[in-house]
């Protein structure tokens, strides 16, 4: 068992109580894979309504009286400490009502850390929060200011003085890698793989590719800001909070500022875009810690350059990927070094070498990475955690050995495609990579694509097709719970602390409980976005709709003894056990005598009871025991570079997805087509620019960091195999991630392909084509 499986089976198995039978490894799959009414699906987002009227309200949109504004001072040096801090001009300003600074905030313990076995914490680092003097990053919170209006607090924190005792801060990449350190493990996975002598093969290969290739430093850029309105009432805590880590938000800073944890609750009903780092950062903190110290509410709603200041973004890369193969094409060896920043106290791996594991078969491997510590804000889970920069490397060091050996991008692929884990040989859940790239190269017009790069040409642009991999791993966490009550309507509410950050959360298992319990859609509600709801683990690694499915699959289990019960012998129904029956027209039938039923509205209203409620949880993941499980994609990309200037302009992008079966059409579409557009910025704009001689954040605005906007955005076509994956919830993997793996490389392969010039440093700006 590897130390992912013993981190969330055996670690966290103790807490989960029930596995149901159906996912255990073998188990029979669900039979929702194929009796399907609503799943499968267009069905619009049910918060689309509220969304589009304004009657959404996000979490610097709740109303409170009495409320104050806060905003933040931040540090201008990199390492050091605070020796001087004048306030007494902001303190005076008007409207102000409160400065906090190490000198009068209140004693904060250090934010419990995330983890794959302490999902009830959502710290990103490990560092003191406004405790002391010492200065840990440029853009670390010194003062905090409380306010009447935002403006009044945004000018009185300009009032502020700071005088700085600066040491020699560590903020460059080349010297700290001469003193990198390599952790044992990245994620939960063994860091180091060494299997097969793969020197020695690469040496002795008929072909090979050995390069470097580097990826920025990126940042989250939400539609909405991070932000919090925060209350303290009668000793308790209230935070509305911009989140994709309800319970683990709660828990943190009921640990943080020594409450019980049923002393907070987290409200979060609607996230304006999360992508991995809406967890808690300080300003979540240092707003609870003001508005207990003005004991007034108090909101948080970070600006664009407080946001990149504090938010941890992707680290920036350097990778090698060595590969070697036959003449046939059969690899012979893979090899994928390199190097990231993470701080010491940085929570988040970015794992860029797990890519090249479960890709590809391979007579060896030589797999390691190693962090470069150094003095700056911790880095953050960003969509594709290690695998969107990993994918880059790997799948352009793919088309590079394709271009050398003399053979077609698809069909090195397909003679390499990975029939099982490379690695540990564990077989398959399901996986139809090659499928993928079949349906996608035959949409695209592959056929079309000349190998010879900069053959094509209009006028001064240059033609050119790439294509390349995508992959990313299939997570359910252990433990996510919902409740599900039927009243004597006959109607259902499914409640659980889940997120919705735009992606369909609450639609989908609309549509997922109306088939497992034989209802109309317009009989189910859905209740999610609050920790007094039962527990859900974080928005994260495409986990949450498998893990949810699976809990309320757990609920429908819990629902049939308990509605037989109260049924008892004056009923259709007598005599039956549960394996007997079915969920159908609103209540229970006999399997093979459908005449033997009863709705849930008799059955409740004949017991006396006003509704039934049960809750459902998701058990741990046994299924990654036996199998290697996976989702994978074959991206697409036709563009043109101008021979002039450089300027590149890409076409179209097709993506074609292997992750199981679509639960539905049309918030997957929407998925696919964001996590794409992520990738096109990844390949073209995005990179954040750090001074590396203070260790300053540059682009702090969406004027200095480019991502995409609607007419950078090509068209984008939508495939995928909707092959079930029979160990999984419904069939389905999580589609979050997928999106964007691998879809820089097809670009930059494009590129090669139009230009014949390589360039294996993102972003691909035309001054790296000239």
């Amino acid at each position: 068992m590897t130390k992912l499986q013993n981190a969330i089976v055996g670690g966290v198995r103790a807490v989960i109580g029930h596995v149901p039978a159906s996912w255990l490894p073998g188990g029979t799959p669900d039979p929702l894979i194929d009796k399907r009414v609503a799943l499968g699906g267009q069905q619009t987002r049910i918060d689309g309504p509220d969304k589009v009227r304004g009657a959404a309200r996000f979490a610097a949109e709740v109303p409170m009286k009495n409320l104050l504004y806060a905003s933040f001072v931040h540090s201008a040096i990199a390492r050091g400490r605070i020796a001087d801090l004048d306030v007494s001009a902001a303190e005076a300003a008007p409207g102000v009502a409160l400065v906090m600074t190490h000198h009068n905030a209140p004693k904060m313990a250090v934010p419990p850390p995330i983890g794959m076995t302490n999902l009830k914490a959502a710290g990103n680092h490990t560092l003191p929060i406004m405790q002391d003097a010492k200065i840990r990053w440029n853009g670390q919170v010194v003062a905090v200011v409380l306010a009447e209006t935002r403006e009044q607090a945004d000018h009185a924190a300009t009032l502020i003085r700071v005088g700085y005792e600066a040491v020699q801060a560590r903020t460059q990449f080349e010297e700290g890698k001469a003193s990198a350190y390599t952790p044992d493990s990245m994620l939960v996975e063994k860091n180091r793989l060494d299997k097969g002598n793969a020197a020695q093969k690469l040496a002795e290969a008929a072909f090979k590719i050995d390069a470097i290739y580097t990826t920025p430093w990126e940042n989250h850029n939400p539609i909405e800001p991070h932000a919090s309105t925060i209350v303290w009432q009668d000793g308790k805590l209230i935070v509305h909070d911009a989140t994709q880590m309800i319970h683990g938000t709660a828990g943190s800073l009921a640990k943080i500022f020594g409450l019980k944890v049923g002393d907070v609750q987290v409200s979060s009903p609607y996230v304006g875009g999360g992508f991995g780092a809406k967890g808690l950062w300080d300003h979540q903190i240092l707003g609870v810690a003001a508005a207990k110290l003005a004991d007034r509410p108090v909101r948080v709603a970070l600006s664009r350059a407080s946001m990149h200041r504090l938010i941890g973004g992707r680290t920036q890369t350097e990778q090698r990927v060595a590969l070697a193969a036959d003449a046939d094409g059969t690899l012979k060896a893979l090899l994928h070094h390199g190097y990231g920043v993470k701080p010491l106290h940085s929570i988040c791996d970015e794992g860029f070498s797990l890519t090249g594991r479960s890709l590809y078969a391979c007579e060896s491997f030589d797999i390691v990475q190693h962090y470069v510590d150094l003095d700056l804000l911790a880095n953050s889970f960003m969509r594709g955690p290690g695998e969107t920069p990993g994918t880059f490397a790997i799948e352009c060091a793919m088309d590079e050995l394709a271009h050398a050996i003399g053979m077609d991008p698809i069909e090195l692929r397909r003679r390499n495609v990975a029939t099982r884990d490379p690695v540990s040989g564990a077989p398959h859940s399901q996986s139809a990579m090659m499928e993928a790239y079949d349906l996608g190269a035959a949409r695209f017009g592959w056929h079309r694509r000349m190998a010879q790069p900069g053959t094509r040409r209009e006028g001064e642009w240059l033609i050119g097709m790439g294509c390349a991999s995508g992959t990313f791993p299939f997570m359910r966490m252990p433990g996510t719970s919902v409740r599900v009550t039927i009243d004597n309507s006959g109607d259902v509410n499914v409640a659980s602390a889940a997120h919705e950050m735009g992606m369909g959360t609450a639609t989908v298992q609309r549509q997922h409980a109306a088939d497992r319990l034989g209802l109309p859609l317009d009989r189910v509600t859905v209740t999610i976005g609050d920790s007094s709801l039962p527990f859900a683990s974080f928005a994260g690694g495409s986990s949450q709709t498998a893990s949810l499915a699976a809990a309320i699959s757990a609920a429908s289990g819990k629902l049939v003894a308990e509605l037989l019960r109260l049924a008892g012998n004056d009923t259709p129904l007598a005599g039956l056990k549960p394996a007997e029956v079915e969920f159908a027209d609103g209540g229970l039938r006999g399997v093979e005598d459908p005449a033997r039923n009863e709705s849930f509205a008799s059955i409740l209203r004949r017991s006396g009871r006003a509704e039934l409620s049960v809750v459902g949880e998701s058990g741990a993941p046994l299924e990654i025991i036996k199998y290697s499980m996976h989702s994978t994609s074959a991206n697409f990309c036709e563009l043109r570079v101008s021979e002039v200037t450089g300027e590149i302009r890409v076409n179209r992008l097709v993506g074609a997805f292997d992750c199981g079966r679509i639960l539905n059409a049309r918030t997957a579409i929407s998925q696919f087509k964001g996590g794409m557009i992520m990738g096109l910025g990844m390949a073209l704009t995005e990179e954040t620019l750090l001074d590396e001689r203070s260790g300053r954040i540059m682009s702090t605005s969406l004027a200095d960091y480019h991502v995409p906007v609607h007419l950078d955005v090509p068209d984008i076509e939508i495939l995928w195999t909707d092959i079930p994956d029979p160990r999984t919830p419904l069939g389905a993997r999580g589609i979050g991630e997928i999106g964007t793996t691998g879809v820089a490389a097809a670009i930059a392969n494009a590129v090669f392909n139009a230009t014949g010039k390589r360039v294996r440093d993102l972003p691909l700006t035309l001054d790296k084509l000239l």
